[in-house]
């Protein structure tokens, strides 16, 4: 039986079915065995929980670039005389392919003056989920970038490793509801609790926040 609550009678959805597409709708109407009007608000429930994704990892993606960033910016002042972290943190070719990019951006390709901020802002969020890699575990994590996360576990080498799996399942969720791919399948409570862990370890304040402001639970419980 149909479950679908919009404002649209069966036969609508079904002119509708090859404008989506039902390949595109494959999916949904798997998990609504094959019911045309199911699929649909099941679609219609995945695009509000795609943005309410969006909505999440923006939040968490500002708060750790940010702690991230003032942990950089310190390292650099003391023990690189004062230079900017964006000049000679030792990163790796695609990190630096995406700094050289965010740089571009932010100078509009060298017409206007470089702004810290703006760089920062522009650099991706897959930049600072692979920043916080095992990979930078000795020239960055250890000796600056886990201050970032001060509440996170006491064991430097697992905590790095608490955040960077967040850190890439958030990047993951965050790419699959950008491009409009179904997530209705997937563990959103999940990855909404990976949110409030790297927000938590930041700090009480930046918990409070995304707790007090994400929409998720509230799409997560008026899944159809």
């Amino acid at each position: 039986m149909s479950t679908a609550s919009g404002p649209f009678e069966f036969d609508v959805y079904n002119e509708l079915l090859p404008l989506v597409t039902a390949e595109r709708l494959g999916s949904y109407l798997r998990a609504s065995g094959g019911d045309v009007s199911d699929a649909f608000a099941l679609y219609e429930w995945n695009m509000r929980a795609a943005a309410s994704v969006m909505e999440l990892t923006s939040m968490v993606e500002v708060l750790a670039r940010n702690a991230l960033d003032r942990e950089l910016r310190e390292w650099a002042h003391q023990r690189r005389g004062g230079a900017s972290w964006l000049d000679v943190a030792p990163l790796d070719q695609q990190g630096s392919a995406d700094l050289h990019k965010a740089r571009d951006r932010a100078t509009r390709r060298g017409r206007r003056p470089e702004v810290h901020g703006r760089v920062v802002a522009e650099l991706p969020l897959g930049f600072w989920r692979y920043l916080v890699e095992s990979r930078y575990l000795t020239a960055l994590w250890v000796p600056t970038t886990h201050r970032a996360f001060p509440a996170g576990d006491p064991d430097l080498r697992t905590r790095q490793q608490d955040v960077a799996f967040r850190m890439q399942q958030l990047n993951f969720v965050r790419n699959r509801a950008a491009h409009h791919e179904p997530i209705h399948e997937r563990d959103l409570t999940r990855d909404l609790q990976f949110a409030m862990d790297l927000a938590a370890w930041i700090s009480p304040a930046a918990k409070s926040w995304v707790a007090a402001t994400s929409s998720l639970p509230s799409i997560i419980s008026s899944k159809p």
